[in-house]
């Protein structure tokens, strides 16, 4: 009998205990606070969006979200440090369509974007918009085509890293254009932008929200937008579609990110928490300011995005067999 029962309390302490761990495991929100991760430095369209959106984060959850920048290989160090971190949803990431949909089509990546990652929610979307300085003398879309032509392999053009959505676009437009602009990779947008403005680089495939006070200023000449619809910020920036390349239509977009190997009710509250923050007023309303069109939606509907925007992008690599050097 007394064998019987010290059996039980062992078993019962052994629950307790796995029950107790699993309740620690799925704390939220992480007393120890959250790391937002960033691919590329301060002063991008991503650093820009994540510090809002991190900022509302922290007001809304009570604890400390650091936005944390990890530039290179146009985003993958950062998507990289993400699935090998911290399940227990204390490390997020606003990641972008190079590494979660460009990238595994062009080169060797440590991760997988499929098993390795989970979607929290989508962030939002925006065009890139092509952007020259004054001192270039170009003006239209046309005369960049022209002076390229003319002077074919001597421009170049700036993104935010190899595999990246400015990459990929700089590249498919050279193609559609029958043009030689060579591609310079920077590790994030601030110091593609200081180039461009001084005309160290021809043209920036620059994302939108992080160029609105350079294109108010002045200090860089919009030429085109890359997406098929004029962006509603700037309507009077036309599109390269309507520019004389129709059907093209290259939208960029960042989503909200996690290991994989985080507990499903974790990811499911970050959904919730993100999808709050996103669709306040507030916070919509600056970032709509900046140039960013929020999108919310579910997990499984990001997901589907996901794997929508590989197969199109994919088929393109494939099909027009872009290639990346490393």
């Amino acid at each position: 009998m007394k064998k019987n029962i010290l059996t039980a309390l062992i078993a019962a302490a052994a629950t307790l205990g796995l029950m107790g761990s699993q309740a620690l495991a799925q704390e939220f929100p992480p007393s120890k606070g959250v790391t937002l991760y960033v691919g590329f430095p301060p002063g991008g369209a991503n650093d820009i969006a994540a510090r809002v959106i991190g900022k509302k984060l922290s007001e809304n959850l009570g604890i400390k979200v650091v936005v944390d920048n990890k530039p290179g290989a146009g985003g993958n160090i950062a998507t990289n440090t993400v699935v090998t971190g911290p399940a227990d949803g204390s490390v997020i990431m606003l990641g972008s369509i190079g590494p979660l949909s460009i990238a595994s089509h062009l080169m060797k990546i440590p991760y997988d974007p499929v098993k390795d990652i989970a979607p929290l929610a989508m962030g939002g979307s925006f065009p890139n918009v092509l952007l020259v300085s004054p001192e270039s003398g170009i003006k239209t879309l046309k005369d960049l085509v022209d002076l390229a032509k003319k002077e074919p392999g001597k421009l170049t053009f700036a993104s935010t890293g190899a595999g990246s959505a400015s990459h990929l676009q700089g590249e498919l437009f050279n193609q559609r254009a029958g043009v030689d602009i060579v591609h310079v990779p920077y590790k994030g947008g601030g110091a593609a932008t200081v180039d461009v403005i001084g005309n160290r680089v021809t043209v920036y495939y620059s994302a939108l929200p992080s160029s609105v006070a350079h294109i108010r200023s002045g200090k860089l000449i919009p030429i085109a937008v890359t997406s098929a619809k004029r962006a509603e910020l700037f309507p009077e920036i036309p599109t390269i579609a309507e520019s004389g390349y129709p059907g093209f239509d290259a939208d960029n977009w960042y989503a909200f990110i996690a290991s994989a190997k985080t507990p499903p009710a974790i990811l499911e509250r970050w959904n919730q928490e993100l999808i709050k923050v996103i669709t306040d007023p507030v916070t919509s309303k600056e970032l709509l300011e900046k140039g960013l069109t929020l999108t919310p939606g579910s997990r499984d509907d990001l997901a589907k995005y996901i794997a929508k925007e590989s197969d199109t992008w994919g088929k393109i690599i494939r099909d027009r067999k872009i290639t990346v050097q490393q």
